[in-house]
C-alpha cells in the first residue's frame, strides 16, 4: 500500500505539473486566448497619414493591414501581473497572501511525502506542484469559472438596461439597477463601473474598463457600444438590442458545440479511465499478481513508463476533442 501512495503521489505531482505548463500549449487553449484577446481587445489602431492621403486601398488589404497591427501588438504585449490574475479570479488576496499560501501548499505537499517516505525526490515534486502548480491552477479554475457566471447572467443585464432606456430612464439609472438585483459576479462589475464614472471618468471609459475585469469578448462589445453611443450619439436601446440577441446567439452556439462535443467526451473519459480501472480490479482479485509491479524494480519503471504514456495520450484526447468557440 505504501509503494502504491507513492506511485499515485509522484504520478500527482508530475500530472499536475504538466497541466499547469505544457498542457495549454499542448490543448490550444493559449492560441485561444490570443485569438480572443484580438477579437476583443479594446480600441483599433490608427491609420497613419500615409494611408489616410494616399490611393484607396481594398477593403481586403486594409483588413489584412490591420490583423497584421494586431498581431504585432498582441506579440508585443506582456503577461498580465499577477495582482491582474487575482483579481480577475475574483479573490480580493494581495500578491504576499497569495505567495504564503503558495509556500504553505508546497509545505504541506513536501511533509505528506516525507511522512510517507516518499524520498527526497517525490517530496521536491510534490512541493514544486504545490508550490507553483496548484495555485495557479486554482486562479485559472476560478476566473474561468466566474466568466462563465458573467456571460451566463449577461444577456439578461443588457436586457434590463434596454427596458429601463425605453422606459425613460437614464443610462446610468438602468446600470443601478443591474446592481441591486442581478447575481455576482454581475452585480460587483456593474457597482464598480457606476464606482468609476463618480470619480470623474466619463461612462464611455467606465465601461470599456469592464473588458480588464472580465476579459471576454462579450465584456469588450458593451464597452464598445456604450463608448461609440456616448461620443457620436444613436439610438443606445436599438444597439443594445441587437448586442443582446448577438449575446444570446454567441451563448447558443456555445451550448450547442458542449452538447455535441459531450460524445467524444465521454469516450475520452472511459478510455482513461480504464486501465488504471482494470489494474485497482486484478489487485482486488489477484494482489500478489500485480503487486510484482511495485516490489520489483523493473515493475516500477514499467509502472512510470506507463504513467507517462497513459499521461500523454490523455493530453492528446483532450485536445482532439477541445473545441475553440
Amino acid at each position: 500500500m505504501q509503494m502504491i501512495a507513492i506511485f499515485f503521489l509522484v504520478t500527482a505531482s508530475i500530472g499536475g505539473a504538466a497541466w499547469v505548463f505544457i498542457y495549454p500549449h499542448l490543448s490550444g487553449e493559449r492560441r485561444m486566448e490570443k485569438r480572443q484577446d484580438m477579437v476583443a481587445r479594446p480600441g483599433v489602431p490608427a491609420r497613419s497619414s500615409a494611408q489616410r492621403t494616399g490611393t484607396q486601398k481594398s477593403r481586403r488589404e486594409q483588413v489584412e493591414g490591420s490583423l497584421k497591427e494586431l498581431e504585432q501588438r498582441r506579440s508585443r504585449a506582456k503577461s498580465l501581473p499577477l495582482s491582474t490574475r487575482i483579481a480577475q479570479a475574483g479573490l480580493s488576496w494581495s500578491k504576499q497572501r497569495f505567495f504564503f499560501v503558495s509556500a504553505l501548499f508546497g509545505l504541506v505537499g513536501f511533509g505528506l511525502a516525507l511522512a510517507l517516505n516518499a524520498g527526497l525526490l517525490v517530496a521536491a515534486a510534490l512541493a514544486f506542484a504545490g508550490a507553483f502548480g496548484f495555485p495557479r491552477w486554482a486562479l485559472k479554475f476560478l476566473k474561468k469559472r466566474r466568466e462563465a457566471k458573467f456571460l451566463n447572467a449577461f444577456p439578461d443585464a443588457v436586457d434590463v438596461i434596454v427596458r429601463g432606456i425605453k422606459s425613460g430612464l437614464p443610462l446610468l439609472d438602468s446600470i443601478r439597477v443591474i446592481t441591486n438585483d442581478s447575481p455576482e459576479p454581475l452585480r460587483s462589475e456593474f457597482r464598480a463601473i457606476i464606482e468609476t464614472q463618480s470619480f470623474g471618468i466619463p461612462l464611455g471609459d467606465a465601461c470599456a474598463k469592464l473588458y480588464e475585469r472580465i476579459p471576454v469578448a462579450e465584456a469588450n462589445f458593451f464597452g464598445i457600444v456604450i463608448g461609440i453611443q456616448q461620443k457620436s450619439g444613436g439610438n443606445l436601446a436599438e444597439a443594445l438590442g441587437n448586442l443582446s440577441r448577438v449575446l444570446r446567439d454567441r451563448k447558443k452556439m456555445k451550448a450547442k458545440i458542449h452538447a455535441m462535443s459531450m460524445e467524444a467526451k465521454a469516450s475520452a473519459a472511459i478510455i482513461g479511465s480504464l486501465p488504471p480501472g482494470v489494474m485497482f480490479l486484478v489487485w482486488l482479485t489477484s494482489p500478489a499478481y500485480i503487486e510484482l509491479l511495485w516490489t520489483q524494480s523493473l515493475g516500477r519503471v514499467m509502472l512510470m513508463a506507463c504513467g507517462f504514456w497513459m499521461s500523454l495520450g490523455i493530453l492528446v484526447m483532450r485536445k482532439m476533442i477541445n473545441f475553440d468557440f
